[in-house]
């Protein structure tokens, strides 16, 4: 075994009992730390193969992990228990409550069940699944982090609606014998503290207990953990805490960081080498992650040579730098090279956009790691659509039904009671109304300008002149979104629009881009010959030989949301975990123009920066 592993990893498989923090950089072979010290557990230690946990955060990692044991044990059997956090927790709720399958509640039967309480609520929305989904990802928050729900804010609807909902949710689960992903957490933590009869029986059974990407774990989760390894506390955790990045799903680097004010006597320990990334990208992202102060310290060496420099870049916009990326992937296909050499990485799943038509344009293979949304689907999007429809001579009532009051003209729909409109029977239902029918005539007047000109422009007179950015602005407030997510929106299609001279060219863009798209998502991940796609959340995990950061700009990274320190901490660790995707070559993008408006190079990009 001294001849496969260095002294860390030597050291950390070695450790027997009592809890162990093993602190695991970027490609310092954790997997196979974990997977040698369960072996050990048995082979050296003579521990009975069920009464060790080794516990991961996703199944296809479980699974990984069990298979790589296996291999590594040869024949015979080892019920070495695998599994994810819920299918564990899951597990011991069948023992005590008798639970099957059929008592988890399925994702359609929940989205159904939030529409139905939105709809009972009269909640105003546009984007009815991403309301929805806000709404489900706040309660699963409530449970995660243990906050009262008295004392929990809600970013999508007024406190006491959000309450209201909460709880009626909560009694739908009760009264139809179901349980969420969340509530096997809730529901374990009180069965081990009003239980310690079933409590006990669970710690003889599981004595030593191993936990993978320790970093991302929630308060709950860690809260059952610490009573399932009392008293004996053989407690091996793995993970890094610079890769800490879920916090929006409750997960706390703190509960890491503080791991030894828990646990006092637990031995620590650095896997300080990188297997994977070459010399210069380690030290790059080893002089960025060095600006975040809540963090173990730690010195990590490559043990690669030295390769190629990183490469910083800045364009004038979007598509000089799509257009360095293609002319970079075509140049290393002439050379024999392969398109899974090459991953792109951005903050946000709505930046891709034009990449995404750009490389269809160029057919160039891609796979997304990530549901990257189509623009043309937004609802916003299918406003501008009906305005240009009804421009092109479309009266459908339905286009109307639209966009009537965007921006607000105080028609009401049952102005509109035939199949097809007419403007001159539509102002005359006004006729008591003058102001109102006034406003039908400067619509049926924009109509007539929009019928002359080209997408771009239409989308220019639409936002200012008709009114649609003043719209948003009151849409933003009610919503208590912030109104530039809508606006970036906006300048998205009207960078789209660009280079299209009429409305019909730019509708068959849209429903060829349309078409490409769905046949993606259908074949999505049969084609491993292809670029990889990934928000730098969703690349955690990954590698591949180049790896290029597109926008890395003030805004985008970090994020304009990210205002406090812990936040800002949060996004820099986000760009580290996206620089340690690198193998072979790391290439940071910049932008000058974003939208048409300057934008600032990221901090991030002089952080990494040799001083």
């Amino acid at each position: 075994m001294e001849k496969r592993y260095n002294d860390s990893q030597v050291k950390a498989i070695g450790h027997f009992n009592g809890p162990c923090l093993t602190l695991a950089g970027p490609g310092s072979g954790k997997t196979a730390v974990i997977t040698e010290r369960t072996k050990n557990l048995i082979t050296k230690y003579h521990v009975n193969p069920s009464n060790i946990l080794v516990i991961t955060f996703t199944k296809a990692a479980a699974l990984e992990m069990k298979t790589r044991f296996l291999s590594l044990m040869g024949n015979g059997s080892y019920p070495v228990t695998f599994g994810t956090f819920h299918a564990v927790y899951f597990s011991i709720l069948k023992h005590a409550y008798n639970y099957n399958a059929n008592n988890i509640v399925r994702e359609e039967q929940k989205y159904a069940l939030m529409r139905e309480l939105v709809q009972k609520h009269r909640l105003e929305y546009e984007d009815e699944t991403e309301f929805v989904s806000s709404i489900l990802g706040e309660i699963s928050m409530v449970k995660n982090t243990g906050v009262s729900i008295e004392h929990y804010y809600s970013t999508n609807c007024a406190e006491n609606i959000f309450r209201r909902i909460y709880g009626e949710y909560h009694e739908y689960l009760h009264q139809h014998k179901l349980i969420d992903f969340d509530d096997m957490l809730v529901y374990t933590y009180e069965l081990f503290r009003e239980r310690k009869d079933i409590l006990s029986a669970w710690q003889r059974k599981f004595q030593y207990i191993l936990i993978d990407e320790f970093q991302d774990i929630n308060k709950i989760q860690f809260d059952i953990v610490k009573m399932l390894a009392a008293p004996e506390n053989n407690l091996f955790v793995v993970g890094d805490d610079d890769q800490s990045i879920y916090r929006f799903r409750g997960a706390r680097p703190e509960l890491m960081l503080h791991f030894k004010d828990d646990y006092p006597e637990a031995e620590q320990i650095l896997l300080d080498t990188n297997y994977r990334s070459q010399k210069e990208i380690v030290e790059a992202s080893l002089r960025l992650i060095g600006c975040n102060k809540e963090r173990f310290q730690k010195k990590i060496q490559a043990n690669q040579e030295a390769g190629e420099p990183v490469e910083y870049a800045v364009f004038k916009s979007q598509r000089e730098e799509i257009a360095k990326i293609i002319w970079d992937i075509q140049a290393h296909m002439d050379r024999g090279g392969r398109y899974e050499d090459f991953a792109i990485l951005f903050r946000t799943n709505t930046q891709p956009q034009m990449l995404m038509e750009k490389l269809l344009e160029y057919n160039i293979p891609f796979r997304m790691k990530d549901n990257v949304p189509n623009l043309y689907e937004h609802w916003i999007a299918k406003d501008i659509i009906a305005y240009m429809k009804i421009a092109m001579g479309s009266r459908y009532r339905k286009d109307f039904l639209k966009i009537m009051n965007r921006p607000k003209r105080y028609i009401s729909r049952d102005s509109l009671d035939e199949e097809t409109v007419a403007f001159d029977v539509w102002e005359w239902f006004y006729e008591d109304k003058p102001w109102v029918a006034e406003r039908i005539q400067r619509l049926e007047y924009d109509i007539k300008m929009l019928s002359t000109m080209s997408p771009y422009a239409a989308i220019n007179y639409i936002r200012r002149g008709i009114g649609y950015d003043e719209f948003c602005v009151e849409y933003a407030d009610y919503r208590r979104m912030n109104v530039e997510d809508l606006y970036e929106v906006l300048e998205e299609l009207q960078n789209s629009a660009k280079g299209f001279d009429t409305y019909n060219d730019w509708f068959e863009h849209i429903e060829n881009y349309t078409a490409e798209l769905e046949k993606i998502y259908r074949q999505q991940n049969q084609n491993p010959e292809s670029v990889a796609l990934a928000t730098l959340h969703s690349s955690k995990g990954l590698e591949y030989d180049n790896v290029y950061i597109i926008d890395v700009n003030e805004g985008i990274m970090p994020y304009k949301k990210a205002v406090l320190d812990n936040e800002v901490e949060e996004e820099r660790r986000m760009f580290y975990v996206g620089m340690t995707r690198a193998k072979k070559k790391l290439h940071l993008y910049s932008i000058e123009q974003l939208n048409h408006k300057n934008t600032d190079i990221s901090r991030f990009i002089r952080e990494s920066q040799k001083k």
